[in-house]
């Protein structure tokens, strides 16, 4: 089953792009949506309790100790429900857009998710090099070739922090690899096992940090981020922050602690503060901006400075309210995204100065932009709630004033995300949303399935809880700090 995971995305991808066939909107869908019925058998025949299930693995380089290892634990199989519940989603909310030599799109998108897919369920150390590289080349030629304006220096940008980043990453797993005993192997249970000294590992840990904090992105780290949101097309923004960045979090709680855990007392503080100091910084700089699109990129930082806080506190509250966050964190930020890209096809502005009015004209539209950014605000009984509440209490118990200082996010949330949503759907109308267009067949489709994850989710979070609660226990068994 891990297999077709990549299989039917990679495959479907070659051929998109190589058939170049006409339907290629169509050929994706039902691709992504096959990934997602065999995302939900998986989960229906999951053995929940902490270990790898549906493993696969055979000798890739024997004689370098490399294996192509896939697996599923708990949080792996939450990344990849992530993954492969939005990438049709995805594809739908690209249907209304005329984009050129559209099968080449589609396909770059369908080997993103497969690389993406790889990254969650790799078990070998080098294989999860191999396509946490790989859902990089996708996501530049999408950015690239249908970006918005100067996209070619802002893509040249992100490509640089992104790779430099990795190369880092890749000398500390090498090191650790040179460390384990015997036979040298990048198996996981190989790597963890290795005991290194508290000087080396802040060093391991340090390459680690480099890559997943430019991927997350956490200050200081993130300044490609808002600049590649906004220029990026709408699927690839959507792919960017719905899915893209949860690798930089997995990575940290799958390698980075697991491998070099005796540099985490010294680390730990410092990483937290940088975290905190983006929620901050973030938050103040979204409640100023003037443009939509920027204001939910500056947004999203914010949000997964909080997220990697929870992780750094390292105890059960703060993981756990980072996977159920990375989720619903992924959801309301590509309706967002969805929601901007509609405003700004029926306006061509996205200027909030411009707009107003919008639900006189179109009220489902309203409707539905109103339960998303309600999830984005953390409303109790929706999605974002039980997260953030989560994360708080995670990094309270790690450290009370930082807590206190990461609560502003609720606070300077509500403010930006309600200024937003009331200068562009209240008021008297604008002349460029005076003929706003309600949602048609297949936007509805897409936002009334985010909507109504934000609810459901709100009131059944331990759907997602139970799903990650052992394998949470086993990794923090495991790292003893």
């Amino acid at each position: 089953m891990s297999l077709l995971l990549l299989l039917i995305p990679l495959i479907t991808s070659v051929f998109l792009l190589l058939g170049r066939p006409s339907a290629a909107r169509t050929i994706a869908l039902a691709a992504t949506l096959a990934n997602l019925a065999v995302s939900l058998i998986v989960c229906a025949g999951f053995v929940n309790d902490g270990t790898f299930n549906y493993e696969i693995s055979f000798p890739w380089v024997a004689q370098a100790g490399i294996t192509f290892r896939l697996g599923l634990d708990g949080v792996s199989l939450l990344m990849v429900l992530l993954t492969n519940l939005l990438s049709p989603l995805i594809v739908m909310s690209s249907y209304n857009s005329k984009m050129d030599t559209e099968s080449r799109y589609y396909g770059l998108l369908l080997m993103m998710v497969a690389a993406l897919n790889g990254v969650f369920m790799a078990l070998d150390g080098l294989v999860f090099y191999v396509f946490y590289e790989l859902a990089l080349i996708p996501i530049y030629f999408i950015c690239a070739i249908w970006g918005g304006q100067d996209r070619i220096r802002v893509t040249l940008k992100f490509f640089i922090y992104t790779f430099v980043g990795s190369l880092f990453m890749l000398v500390s797993l090498l090191y650790v690899y040179l460390q384990t005993p015997g036979a040298h192997s990048f198996a996981w249970e190989a790597l963890v096992q290795v005991q290194l000294s508290p000087e080396t590992a802040g060093w391991v840990m340090m390459g680690f940090f480099l890559a997943f904090a430019v991927k997350m992105p956490v200050f200081p780290f993130h300044t490609w981020q808002p600049d590649t949101y906004v220029t990026a097309p709408t699927g690839g923004t959507m792919l960017l922050s719905g899915i893209m960045l949860k690798m930089g979090v997995y990575g940290a709680i799958r390698w980075m602690i697991p491998l070099s855990p005796e540099a985490m007392h010294t680390w730990a503080p410092i990483f937290i503060m940088l975290a905190v100091t983006g929620i901050v910084y973030a938050s103040i700089i979204a409640v100023k901006q003037s443009d939509i699109k920027r204001l939910i990129a500056y947004s999203s930082i914010a949000h997964v400075g909080l997220i990697a806080a929870g992780v750094f506190a390292w105890n059960k509250a703060g993981l756990q309210g980072s996977l159920i966050q990375m989720l619903n964190h992924g959801i309301n930020v590509v309706g967002l995204f969805y929601i901007v890209d509609l405003i700004e096809r029926r306006t061509g502005t996205r200027t909030l100065a411009d707009m107003g009015g919008i639900a006189k004209s179109a009220p489902k539209f309203a409707a539905l932009f109103m339960i998303i950014m309600l999830g984005a605000v953390a409303v109790p009984l929706t999605n974002g709630f039980p997260g953030e509440f989560l994360l708080l209490n995670g990094v309270w118990n790690y450290n009370v004033w930082l807590g206190a200082i990461s609560g502003l996010t609720i606070i300077f949330g509500a403010i930006y995300m309600l200024r937003a949503y009331g200068l562009a759907v209240f008021g008297e109308q604008s002349r460029e949303t005076a003929n706003f267009e309600d949602v048609k067949t297949n936007e509805w489709i897409v936002l009334g399935v985010i909507a109504g994850l934000v609810i459901v989710l709100g009131f059944f979070p331990q759907l997602v809880l139970n799903l990650t609660d052992s394998s949470v226990n086993r990794i923090l068994g495991a790292v003893q700090l």
